[in-house]
């Protein structure tokens, strides 16, 4: 399937005296296929796997110059043939040795042979690692599938993307046909999800068969990981707090309180474990703003936030059994509606590089699920099961208290539209936003 990694690869082996790339991300979502593919454009790829060999540890026992380890990679395995400006070594699970990206420096210093290092940010410690060749590496976040990237997997085209910006770049609302297509293609992507084995699934299968099971281990992977990777930490706090996450997307505040996740549970005995999700990659962290007003940054609670999964289909597979039948039998988003549609536009708006935020004003009835900002606007973006809106979008932009907010984002299954205060837009269009708010600045 077509990722966006793919292009960014190809950026980077066009730089001049590019710099080893550390590639980061959550389990599974489609890393080591990804640079594998990329790889074969080199006339030597070189894989090097620190949990299915374990012995390529012992490469950097003599030193960590490009020399030494090559040096000893080539006795560990003398089919590897390093071919100097053309050859690519890829690190894989990097996790397992993160000494490994203190070879990083000598690698950028050398320049004759390209370095992938790729690993989960589930145990990617860098206070480990000797030296963590800062300046001599480049670090990419990859995620799972977005929405486009999952139209592309469907068959759509670059065009046909192109053609659903132009309707928010020119408000023209989209047919009875292109609503109907849109809307049940974002449904689908809902319940099965961003990760590359289970889409592939879907696609090849075309239908939710076995889906479920599928996200469900995937949990349990999960899991297992935590009580593998989290040194230092009360491994069972972390899985508790993971486990409840679907219990506070499901009320109408949905803040998490650590209070309520066990019982006489205390703040200061869940330190760091919010904290090791987020870093590990499987949850998103959004913060409550302490008032709405730019500069973003450094405006927010710490200890106000909600939480959701960094993937749309570990939601899926954390639901009651029931709600998990009728999604898929009926679709039918029940009782969990509202947190479906927050989680994934959260998920996009982090996979567009946006950090998100709320907010919600102890004591009154005004509350926003996301802010976005463009060059000297704070824009709230307001998530809706259904087609009403509430008083507070309206409160936002009209009110003076609040002079950063020039205009709204209004997300929900209606057409597109612009009442002179917010825009509506259905929620299949969540993916263009950056890229609507970029031009939207530049011809302002």
């Amino acid at each position: 399937m077509k990722r966006k990694i793919d292009s960014y690869l190809q950026q980077w082996k066009q730089l001049p005296q590019h710099k080893p790339l550390v590639v980061r991300g959550a389990r599974q979502v489609g890393k080591t296929f990804s640079i594998r593919e990329f790889g074969g454009q080199y006339a030597s790829f070189i894989e090097v796997n620190f949990i299915t060999h374990p012995e390529f540890k012992q490469a950097f026992s003599q030193g960590y110059s490009a020399d030494a380890v090559t040096k000893q990679l080539s006795f560990l395995n003398p089919t590897f043939r390093f071919v100097p400006d053309d050859t690519l070594i890829f690190f894989d699970e990097l996790q397992e040795f993160p000494d490994c990206a203190t070879s990083l420096k000598f690698f950028s210093e050398d320049g004759r042979y390209d370095v992938i290092c790729s690993g989960s940010m589930m145990g990617l410690n860098y206070k480990d690692i000797t030296s963590n060749s800062v300046g001599y590496k480049t670090d990419f976040t990859m995620y799972s599938i977005d929405f486009e990237e999952f139209l592309w997997a469907k068959g759509y085209t670059e065009e046909h993307v192109n053609d659903l910006y132009q309707h928010l770049e020119t408000l023209t609302p989209f047919s009875i046909v292109e609503m109907d297509v849109m809307n049940n293609l974002f449904l689908e992507y809902a319940v099965v999800g961003g990760m590359p084995a289970i889409v592939k699934q879907f696609i090849e299968t075309d239908n939710f068969s076995g889906i479920l099971e599928m996200q469900r281990q995937l949990v349990a992977d999960y899991e297992e990981d935590i009580t593998k990777y989290a040194q230092g930490m009360d491994k069972a706090k972390i899985k508790n707090v993971y486990r409840h996450i679907p219990f506070f997307l499901s009320k109408e505040n949905k803040k998490f309180q650590i209070t309520q996740v066990a019982a006489h549970a205390r703040n200061r005995e869940y330190v760091g474990c919010v904290d090791w999700l987020r870093d590990a990659g499987i949850v998103n962290v959004c913060h409550c703003l302490n008032f709405p007003e730019l500069p973003l940054k450094g405006n927010y609670n710490s200890a106000k936030y909600k939480i959701y999964y960094h993937d749309n289909g570990m939601l899926m597979a954390n639901l009651d059994e029931e709600s998990a039948q009728d999604l898929r039998r009926n679709k039918n988003l029940g009782v969990y509606k509202g947190a479906v549609y927050e989680n994934i536009v959260s998920e996009a708006l982090v996979k567009m590089g946006y950090p998100i935020y709320y907010y919600k004003k102890e004591n009154a009835q005004l509350e926003m699920d996301f802010f976005l900002r463009d060059a000297d606007s704070l824009i709230p973006v307001e998530v809706k099961a259904n087609d009403k809106v509430s008083a507070s979008l309206n409160n936002l932009i009209k009110s003076d208290s609040y002079p950063d907010v020039r205009y709204g984002i209004k997300l929900c299954r209606k057409n597109i539209g612009f009442n002179g205060k917010f825009y509506t837009f259905p929620y299949f269009c969540t993916f263009l936003l950056r890229r609507w708010l970029q031009n939207r600045s530049e011809r302002a």
